[in-house]
């Protein structure tokens, strides 16, 4: 176990540098991206009446999720894909005591140890935002919403392409 700083062995401190650098890597993210954590039980929504985009353009989303979300037709198809799987918007309440009660439920649901639907974070990320959790803020899921963003890009991306979202998209 890593304790002190003076102390740190070698490794530890390896450790810690690749954590940073992953960390920053994170932090550059869009905050656009998808502020979406909890499930969300409603019908899925049809996307936001933009411009269709092109054949060419919709098969690039299957590489790049941030071509996916810097098209308007592409973020309101994949929004409307991942509220039919598992999300709504924490950022949207306004009440500290209703934030505080949704943000307890979210670290329960989704992010504590051996939570019934915890999603992969590293422990980490997990005590970075507990500790947020203090006092709970717009903020508190933020570095845990950055690592979430990554693994979107690595599993959630890969699923919506194959999605009948997608597939009716490029037909």
């Amino acid at each position: 176990m890593c304790k002190g700083l003076a102390a740190l062995p070698h490794s530890c401190l390896e450790r810690a540098k690749e954590i940073k650098i992953k960390l920053g890597i994170l932090l550059q993210k869009p905050d656009s991206a998808v502020d979406l954590v909890i499930p969300y039980n409603e019908k899925p929504e049809k996307p936001a009446k933009t411009q269709k985009p092109s054949l060419d353009e919709a098969l690039q989303w299957r590489d790049s999720l941030d071509k996916l979300l810097q098209n308007n037709y592409g973020l309101a198809s994949f929004k409307s894909f991942l509220k039919s799987e598992f999300s709504e918007d924490y950022k949207k309440i306004k009440s500290p005591t209703k934030m505080a009660e949704k943000a307890k439920k979210i670290y329960e649901e989704f992010i504590q140890t051996e939570a019934p639907k915890e999603v992969n974070i590293d422990h980490f990320t997990k005590d970075i935002t507990m500790k947020s959790l203090v006092e709970p803020s717009l903020s508190s899921f933020d570095v845990a919403q950055k690592r979430i963003y990554a693994l979107m890009e690595k599993d959630s991306l890969p699923r919506f392409v194959r999605s009948e979202f997608y597939q009716e998209l490029i037909k």
